[in-house]
Order: structure tokens, then C-alpha cells, then sequence
């Protein structure tokens, strides 16, 4: 039975990093989805009532409190199972994986950015150094996974695995003219794996 209820967008990779959660820990029947249609110059009436930011995902508990973030959601969500946390509870390990988590969310922020000056913004007021830097900020993040960081996202599909993954099917979905896999072999193969996860195709949104 649903005691929660989740206002989403189902192209939202932030969205999806909640949904892959759910669905790892065994919670996706706590959870009812409602999806609202939103935008930087549009926002949801709806949304607005629990986040006054305006953005997706929101968590509205049993209680009728809303929850905004996602980084927020998927820290009250991991400790509502008990199995293995996806958060390291303390330690060198969790700060290691925050802070790769967090890379992954960087890399998503550029790309969302980068999709709305391409699909929102006028092609007259359009700034290409702008993109440009977006772009920047996404090669170095992915540079910094394959050579740095890539044997440890192999090594526990969690938080960090988990936005990285969700990261990499966005850039697919939203800027395939990239064509990262090329660059980055390593990462190429890691996704090939996890994309299959159920979680994973559970979440996959529709092109």
C-alpha cells in the first residue's frame, strides 16, 4: 500500500535516481507516482504547494510534509529498508561516496542546463560559450570516472553507482551527439552492465 507519494517528471534523471532506489531496496509499492508537468518558466501549481523551489522530484510523506531534492529523498529513503544501506552510515566510505555521488549530480546539472538552452531558450539569445562550458563540465566529470574513480563504482551498485548510472542514460537520451562511449571505453562497458539491472529498466524513461 502507498504511504508516499512522489511528484515526477518521467524524462527527470534526478527522478529516476529515486525510482532506481525504490526499486533496489524493495520500497516501490510505498511509493504512488504523480506526475507533473513543470519547467524552469513554468512550474507546477501543484509542486509549489510542498516545494516552494518549484522542481522535481518531491516527496510528499504519510504525514502530508514534503521532502525536496533529490539528494534529501534518496537519504530518507535508504534509511527506510532494512537492508544493506546505499549510504555508507560513517566514515572515509561515506564521504567517498557522497562525494562521487555529488559528481554525478554535477554532471546532471550540466546537462539539464545544456538541455534547456538548447529546447527553452530562444535561438537569438542563445550563448554558445555558455554551452560550451556546460559541455567542459561534463567531459572533465566523465574523464575523472574512467581514470579515477571506475573500479570503485564497479565495486557496490549505491548511491554513487546509482547517479553516475542514471547520469550516463541522460546524456543518451538528451545529447546522444556526444557519443561518449567512444571516449570513455571503460564506463562504456561498466553501463552496458547496469543498464540491464532491473531497477535500471524499471525507470528507463521512454525517448
Amino acid at each position: 500500500m502507498s504511504t508516499m507519494t512522489l511528484f515526477h517528471s518521467p524524462a527527470s534523471p534526478f527522478v529516476r535516481k529515486v525510482r532506481v532506489l525504490l526499486h533496489e531496496t524493495g520500497q516501490q509499492e510505498r511509493v504512488a507516482l504523480q506526475e507533473v508537468q513543470t519547467s524552469p518558466v513554468a512550474p507546477s501549481p501543484e509542486l509549489l504547494a510542498g516545494n516552494p523551489a518549484g522542481k522535481i522530484p518531491a516527496l510528499r510523506l504519510a504525514d502530508g510534509s514534503v521532502l525536496h531534492d533529490s539528494r534529501v529523498i534518496l537519504d530518507y529513503l535508504d534509511s527506510q529498508h532494512v537492508g544493506e544501506p546505499l549510504i555508507p552510515a560513517a566514515g572515509h566510505a561515506r564521504w567517498r561516496r557522497l562525494t562521487l555521488a555529488s559528481l554525478a549530480d554535477a554532471m546532471l546539472d550540466a546537462a539539464v542546463l545544456l538541455r534547456y538552452e538548447q529546447a527553452l531558450r530562444p535561438a537569438d539569445k542563445r550563448w554558445d560559450e555558455w554551452s560550451a562550458a556546460q559541455l567542459e563540465k561534463i567531459e572533465h566529470s566523465l574523464a575523472y570516472f574512467e581514470r579515477e574513480a571506475l573500479a570503485e563504482i564497479d565495486s557496490r551498485f549505491d548511491i554513487a553507482a546509482i547517479g553516475l548510472a542514471c547520469a550516463l542514460g541522460y546524456l543518451d537520451l538528451r545529447q546522444p551527439q556526444l557519443a561518449w562511449r567512444e571516449r570513455y571505453p571503460g564506463l562504456a562497458a561498466w553501463f552496458a552492465e547496469v543498464e540491464r539491472r532491473p531497477s535500471m529498466l524499471a525507470s528507463a524513461p521512454s525517448r
